[in-house]
This record gives C-alpha cells, structure tokens and sequence, in this order.
C-alpha cells in the first residue's frame, strides 16, 4: 500500500494549511492508529485512523459530497446576482476545493454532486458518457403523452441545436408536473425541451443522476458523504 507524507495528509483534508500541519504535528498533537507521531516527513497510509487535536482527519484522496441545493445559488462562481453555492460548504471542505459537478442554475434545486476529483467530475458531466439525470418539472400548462412523444423522437430547436432522445413522464393527478430524464444535461436544456412543448418551466428540482437519488432526509442546503458504493450507483447500468 502506497504510503505519504502525514504533513501532505493533513494539509490535503483541508483543515491546516501545509505549515500548520507541520507545526501541529512536532506538537504533539496527532496521533496515527492512535500512535503519537510528532514527524511530519513521517509516511502513513492514508488507511490509517488519523486524528489531529482530538479530531478525527478525513485522509480520503478524494471525496465526494450530495447536496440539496437550495434556490438562490449558483453552481459555479458567484456573478454578482447570486451566490456560490460552495459558500455553503464549511471551511474545511471550502479550502480542499470541493467544486460542483455540472450546473445548476440559481432557480434550479435538488440534487448537487461536489468533488474534489476532476477526473471523475468531467466523466460524470461529459454528455458523452450519457449519465442520465432525472428532474421533477413544474410548467405554466399540462404535459401530454404528444409532449412525451416530441421529446422521445429528439428535438431540434429553431436555432440549429440538436438534443437527444428524453423520457418525459407525466402525473396523472397534476398534468402540469412530469419528470424529465436526459442524457446530456446541457446549458439549458430541460427548459428549452419544455419550451419545445409550448410550456414554460415554473420550478425544477433534480432527483437523481444515474441511479443515485436525492436522499429525501438533507435539507435544502445540506450535505452528506458518500460512500464509494454510492458514488458508484451514477454510472450503475448506464457506462
């Protein structure tokens, strides 16, 4: 098993900068497998249990986060309209980096991965991996099996822009909600679908991306880690 700095460690959890962990470790004040070690060239694995002022060190290579996000808050910079939506990460994983994959736009809710694996962000993002992304729709009018059948043959806009096949499902008991699948999970694209219909989008949540869904217990803006069997669910069936 591949072993590293415990310096490089705990400046890579996001907690101490790299001359911070330096100096809480000739301290005293770490321990590895419940071991002192106060040497921070000092190699461990990363399968250690590591703990840092009575704290236990998240020694993850990568890790990876859902959020509900709420309205409001955009999943990329800040424009001066809205807010990041990294804003409401706390510091520790702000300063590891974590960085949404694909865009919410800031009316948009629902499910939001974070990551700090660029690898696996552009894998997940990439419309041609076809991960397939699930969203609940409210429009301004009912949605038909006509509307189902337009964006099951593929739509093309008057613009030129082509978008693959999309699932619509409607609700038998509001015909102005469905759900939306699509493979692609382009700029804009379930609106410019529904806008395809003749409908407008009043409210948009995302439920799922591949096979991993919104855990119904997280708040609007809440988090929770995933685990690698969990992360695994999004390209389940689908890559």
């Amino acid at each position: 098993m591949e072993l590293e700095r415990l310096d490089r460690i705990l400046a890579g959890s996001g907690r101490y900068t790299r001359s911070q962990a330096r100096a809480v470790i000739a301290a005293g004040a770490v321990t590895v497998d419940g071991v002192p070690v106060r040497r921070p060239e000092a190699k461990v694995s990363r399968a250690s249990a590591v703990q840092a002022e009575g704290r236990d060190v998240d020694t993850d290579r990568f890790v990876y986060y859902m959020m509900n996000k709420p309205a409001g808050y955009l999943s990329s910079t800040e424009d001066g309209a809205y807010p990041a939506v990294t804003g409401l990460l706390p510091p520790e994983l702000r300063a590891r980096g974590l960085f949404p994959v694909g865009r919410l736009d800031a009316d948009v809710t629902g499910l939001l991965l974070l990551t700090d694996d660029g690898t696996l962000a552009h894998r997940i993002a990439a419309p041609r991996s076809a991960v397939p992304k699930t969203y609940e729709v409210l429009a301004d009018g009912p949605m038909t099996a006509e509307h189902a059948a337009l964006l099951a043959a593929g739509v093309t806009m008057p613009d030129g822009t082509a978008y693959r096949p999309a699932v619509l499902e409607t609700d038998d008991a509001d015909p102005c909600r469905c759900r939306v699948t699509v493979t692609e999970g382009r700029f804009h694209e379930v609106k410019n679908l529904i806008a395809a219909c003749g409908r407008r989008v009043t409210a948009m949540s995302r439920r799922s991306v591949g096979a991993l869904v919104l855990d119904k217990m997280l708040m609007p803006g809440g988090i929770k880690k995933l685990t690698e069997e969990e992360i695994s669910r999004v390209f389940r069936d689908f890559i």
